[in-house]
């Protein structure tokens, strides 16, 4: 059985270059194909998954690395219920709303965690 990364992004990618570096990371270790990589979209972090991510820092990260991690095999997740996800548009990334019981499932199967 190959390790598992579960990512977990909650920092506002309007304000901070972390959620873009964690989905450059994310993409990076899942194309290894040597760990199963799970991203987790929280809170401003859903913002990542937007139609237009023009005003997000690092936002060339968003266009480059979250469609690779969409054609993993293994959806992207975000916190159902945000009220960011109102304003995502037209989404390119395919994702799956999660509660928070099904959040700590996830983490807690997962044998390495990092959180941005």
């Amino acid at each position: 059985m190959r390790p598992s990364l579960f990512v977990l992004v909650e920092s506002d990618p309007r304000e901070s270059e972390r959620p873009a570096e964690a989905v450059r990371i994310a993409a990076g270790v899942g194309a290894w194909k040597k760990a199963d990589v799970t991203l987790y979209l929280r809170g401003p972090a859903i913002r990542a998954l937007g139609e237009w991510v023009d005003d997000l820092k690092e936002e060339d990260n968003f266009t480059r690395y979250l469609p690779l991690l969409g054609d993993s095999g293994r959806p992207v997740l975000a916190q159902k219920g945000a009220a960011e996800l109102d304003d995502l548009g037209e989404s390119p990334i395919k994702f799956e709303l999660v509660d928070d019981a099904e959040l700590a499932r996830r983490m807690a199967g997962a044998r390495h965690v990092m959180r941005f």
